[in-house]
């Protein structure tokens, strides 16, 4: 399936199941919590089997530890490759973070040492995963409130590395990119623009909390217009790359996450009747 086909997205939450399965083709397609359903039955695989008849699904998942130095879980992995056969996702993604350490669940995204060990270490569990699900995986960037003193790279050049070492592609998540910019005092379009442009796959965007002294990613607010302007900058760089808006507390209605949407969509409009003058002159 082509990008311009799933262009614009949403996550899918329960609060919007019946709205979404009664009123189908409102957005492109719709992001799932992979472990929402990673399950043998129930009423969430029921809505997802409904929602999967109208929509295409991406699939992104909070466990799989890719930076833990735990084994890899193959329970894990299967029950991801059960679900992967059962709904044909469009990609499967994850974060670049580890969850937890000797099997306790921090049930936290943590960051990783920006080392050379650990750039191997991870780029070969990433193959290992892609092996065992024959799907190559794309990694996401989150947002951090420290950094190591053993870290030999900055996030964008590990990333940028990991992405051609371990051959996976990447979730650009903007507001994350804003987020760790302004924590750690970085310049975020130094970051977008270190990006490998063949291995960006997805956008997200959401909202977060700021709190004066650093910024919390929260997602339970709307996006600002900082995030939107950086947004601007990787349409600018990346164009064409399905957008997708999270929303994961406070959720509000499914009509203000369509005009919302609606935002994402007129800022990359802009930004490509841009392109298109600058190329005609």
């Amino acid at each position: 399936m082509s990008a311009s086909a799933v262009d614009f997205g949403l996550g899918l939450r329960p609060d919007h199941y019946e709205e979404i399965a009664a009123s189908p083709g409102r957005v492109s397609w719709f992001e799932v919590l992979s472990e929402n359903y990673m399950v043998s039955g129930g009423m969430p695989l029921q809505w997802l089997d409904r929602i999967r008849r109208d929509y295409p699904v991406a699939m992104h998942g909070v466990s799989l530890s890719i930076g833990s130095v735990d084994p890899l879980d193959f329970r894990y992995l299967d029950e991801m490759k059960a679900l992967i056969d059962r709904v044909q996702p469009l990609w499967i993604s994850d974060h670049l973070c580890f969850t937890g350490l000797r099997g306790i669940n921090m049930h936290d995204l943590l960051p990783l040492p920006y080392t050379e060990e650990a750039l191997d270490h991870v780029a070969e569990r990433v193959i290992r995963v892609q092996d065992h699900l024959g799907r190559r995986l794309v990694l996401e960037n989150v947002s951090s409130y420290i950094t190591y003193a053993a870290s030999e790279f900055t996030e964008w050049e590990f990333i940028a590395a990991l992405a051609g070492r371990a051959d996976c592609e990447i979730l650009l998540d903007v507001n994350n990119v804003y987020v760790s910019a302004f924590n750690h005092e970085f310049d975020a379009r130094a970051f977008l623009r270190a990006m490998p442009a063949s291995r960006v796959r997805q956008f997200h965007l959401a909202g977060h909390l700021h709190k004066g002294t650093h910024i919390i990613d929260t997602h339970d607010h709307p996006i600002v217009p900082d995030v939107w302007d950086l947004y601007a900058e990787a349409v600018r760089l990346f164009p064409g790359v399905p957008t997708m808006i999270e929303r994961d507390a406070d959720i509000p209605s499914y009509a203000e996450l369509l005009a919302e949407l609606d935002v994402a969509r007129e800022v990359a409009a802009r930004v490509t009747r841009k392109r298109i003058v600058e190329a005609a002159e």
